[in-house]
Formats: structure tokens, C-alpha cells, sequence
């Protein structure tokens, strides 16, 4: 696996290739931990927010588009260069907020529980979208305000998949896998929400507090089980 990285292409994908081009030279089937379709890539996540186009013209002004500053590993979908300041209900602020791209039909900001800590309340454990009865803030930008009614959640820890490698982990949207992590700090992760469609790579997106509790770094080994 990889984890905690965002290089192209990731070190998971060029090792699982060269071990499908030794184990062909060898003419040797791959040993069952390497016959998954796909590599597994584990990155974390930081705290970041998606918007609207709306809330976009606010903070930017009309019209503005999102200019990408990195490119992530879901096709598609890329860091912005540009970021916010978060305003939360008890006026405390988180700045630099990096916006992810492109511009979505909801606006939601994901933090880490410490994050909440910082903003003085405790964050609602959220699956993607599903914001209702969320609190809300006030996000700042070199323009304008724009106000978020809800919206702001700690992310469900979730694994991303294509139909192909959910087959292959015997799992259907919704269900629930564990991260096994290991390296001296290693640790099982329960409760990983699967999130499957054709678009998709197959990658776990964890926070920053779950990353640091087990000293994720880019050789650390990760396994994904039912």
C-alpha cells in the first residue's frame, strides 16, 4: 500500500506492478496477498471543504474558478490553491482551509476531532452529505463571507472502490470493513464505510488524527479485511 501520499504514480501502484512482472517472469501465480485487482492506497486526509460555485463567487468573487494546486488520486478531483478562513459558532477560527475541487452541489467542511476541540464543540461523525442537522459557520475569503446554515462534520473514516475490487473484498455499498495498520504503532481501525462506484480507485481516506495515532508513513503496511 501507500499511505500518506499523493505522488504520481503512487509507490503501491509501481510495486504491484513490478511484483505482477516478476511473479510473470518467474511463471509463478501471485501469492494470494497480492491477487487483488487493484493496490491498496491509504492516505490521510486533512481538513479541508467543498463548495458550491455560489459560495465560490462569494469568497472569490463572481465568476471565479477553482485553480488547481495539486491533483489527488480519484480522477477528477484536485486541492485548490485556494483556501478559506473558518469562523466557527463560538468564534474561533481555523485558517487556511484548503478547498477541494471541483465545485460540488453542497458546501461542507470536513475537520478532525481536534479541530472541533480547537472550535470549541464536538463534531458530528458524518458520511459524506449527510449534513442535516449539522452546525454551521462562516467561512471568509478575500472577497466576501459566505455562511454555512450546516454542514460542518468529522468524516467518517471510508474506503473508496470500484465495482471490480469491491467483488473481490466481498462487500456492497454501505457495508463496513476494518483497516488493519501495522508498524510499531499499529492498530485496527473498525467501522471503514464502503463507498463503491465505477469511477472510483481503490483508496482509504482516514483524518489526521487517525494518521498520527498510528504513525502512518509511506512504507507502513495496511490491509483491508471484511
Amino acid at each position: 500500500m501507500s499511505a500518506n501520499t499523493q505522488s504520481l504514480p503512487p509507490r503501491a501502484v509501481i510495486e504491484h506492478l513490478v511484483r505482477q512482472s516478476v511473479y510473470a517472469r518467474l511463471n509463478r501465480p501471485l501469492p494470494t496477498s497480492a491477487a487483488a485487482p487493484n493496490p491498496l492506497i491509504v492516505n490521510v486526509s486533512a481538513r479541508h471543504c467543498h463548495l458550491t460555485q455560489d459560495a465560490v463567487d462569494a469568497l472569490f468573487g463572481k465568476g471565479h474558478q477553482l485553480q488547481v494546486h495539486k491533483w489527488l488520486y480519484q480522477d477528477g478531483q484536485f486541492a485548490a490553491k485556494e483556501t478559506v478562513t473558518l469562523v466557527g459558532p463560538r468564534s474561533r477560527v481555523i485558517s487556511n482551509l484548503r478547498i477541494l475541487g471541483p465545485c460540488r452541489n453542497l458546501n461542507q467542511v470536513e475537520l478532525a476531532y481536534t479541530d472541533g476541540i480547537a472550535l470549541g464543540f464536538d463534531l458530528p461523525l458524518r458520511s459524506s452529505g449527510d449534513i442535516k442537522g449539522t452546525l454551521g459557520g462562516m467561512l471568509m475569503g478575500p472577497a466576501g463571507f459566505f455562511e454555512m446554515e450546516s454542514g460542518i462534520i468529522r468524516a467518517l473514516r471510508h474506503v473508496h472502490m470500484s465495482p471490480t475490487d469491491a467483488e473481490y473484498y466481498g462487500v456492497k455499498p454501505g457495508d463496513w470493513m476494518k483497516l488493519k495498520i501495522g508498524g510499531d504503532c499499529g492498530i485496527t481501525l473498525d467501522r471503514m464505510l464502503c463507498r463503491v462506484d465505477k469511477s472510483f480507485k481503490l483508496e482509504v481516506h482516514i483524518d489526521t488524527d487517525e494518521g498520527n495515532a498510528c504513525n502512518l508513513q509511506p512504507g507502513t503496511t495496511c490491509e483491508l479485511v471484511k
